[in-house]
């Protein structure tokens, strides 16, 4: 598990220490305030290191390999136009960035370092002494169930503007079924997901189709767009992805979906970091926060929202709130605007 993330100078973070919660962490704030950002910072670390140690020529963990890995992934999941230093908070000057990362196992520690003139390679300061064993999850906020047949070869093949978070995705959800999936769990979380979607999904000659009874194999392009983000999530369910991986990243996921719908992904997120996953998500949907509370009643876990909002008189740098539930943010806009907005209703009646 990520325990915590010290960032200094890391695009609108200045200088920021994160403690994390093991089981739900939430990112809330404005748009252009680093949510996103967040996800994917945490999430290169991770992925470069459980991808590093998955090849076969991997040894013990070195500076040479770490330093060209770590820049590769965050360029490919970031894709600043001129190199790793664009990443590095804009101010005059040179500056340098530096990240720390520290995990229950103090083996995976790190920490990496780079400055506005660096091009690919990264320093790396703190180098952990062994790999990560469990791959992290990123679920974007868009589907990638229409674009999936072809994508990942053509990806591998071409430079393609496309997050590398994309590609990472569909290489997951095009897996076969993983031995050693729980049963009990997978029937649990996708037997609601599956009802809601009308059927199950189903991969055919590299195509993903949703198998509605008594209609048969529907394209994924005439599905309405909202129920293929659900598609993915019941495809990462039933191949076993989903429960095997030790962390969950998702980026708005009540993007394109209805409330009925958004309260069941609360309820598949819920029931995943109760389980074990160390779930990670950046949503603006108070009605999503709201379901979480309420879920949280019944089951309580440990969380940390985390808030993000402008520094007063500075809208390029984030100003970072830690508390435990949501009641403990301050300012929250989707809250704040939902109360404006009856304000003004009662205003004009």
């Amino acid at each position: 598990m990520l325990n915590s993330l010290d960032i200094k100078r890391f695009t609108v973070f200045r200088d920021q220490q994160l403690t994390l919660s093991p089981m739900l962490n939430v990112i809330v704030g404005e748009n252009s305030m680093g949510k996103s950002h967040l996800l994917k910072l945490a999430y290169a670390l991770i992925a470069t290191s459980a991808e590093a140690g998955r090849k076969p020529s991997a040894g013990e963990p070195t500076k040479a390999v770490l330093q060209k890995a770590y820049g590769e992934k965050l360029i490919g999941v970031f894709r600043p136009e001129k190199g790793i230093g664009r990443l590095v908070t804009r101010k005059q000057g040179r500056d340098r960035c530096e990240v720390s990362a520290v995990f229950g196992n103090r083996a995976l520690n790190t920490k990496i370092s780079f400055a506005t003139n660096s091009r690919s390679d990264v320093q790396v300061d703190e180098l952990p002494s062994a790999w990560e064993q469990q791959s992290p999850l990123y679920i974007p906020t868009r589907e990638l169930m229409t674009i999936f047949p072809n994508f990942v070869s053509v990806y591998e093949q071409h430079y393609l503007e496309f997050e590398e978070t994309w590609r990472d995705t569909c290489l997951l959800l095009g897996g076969l079924l993983k031995r050693g999936a729980r049963p009990a769990d997978m029937a649990r979380l996708i037997a609601p997901v599956e009802q809601a979607l009308g059927g199950s999904v189903v991969l055919e000659n590299g195509r993903f189709y949703l198998d509605m009874p008594g209609v048969g194999n529907v394209e994924m392009s005439l599905v309405a767009e909202g129920h293929r983000k659900l598609a993915m999530l019941a495809r990462l369910i039933v191949n076993g992805v989903i429960q095997s991986q030790g962390y969950l990243f998702w980026d708005e996921p009540e993007a394109n979906l209805n409330p009925r719908l958004i309260r069941l992904v609360a309820s598949v997120i819920h029931q995943l970091a109760a389980s074990g996953v160390q779930v990670f998500i950046a949503t603006h949907s108070f009605f999503l926060l709201k379901e979480l509370e309420l879920l949280n009643k019944a089951t309580p876990l440990k969380r940390c929202y985390i808030g993000l909002n402008a520094v007063q008189g500075d809208s390029s740098e984030a100003d970072v709130q830690l508390a435990d539930n949501m009641t403990g943010l301050t300012n929250i806009v989707a809250l704040d605007e939902e109360l404006a907005q009856y304000d003004r209703e009662l205003q004009g009646s």
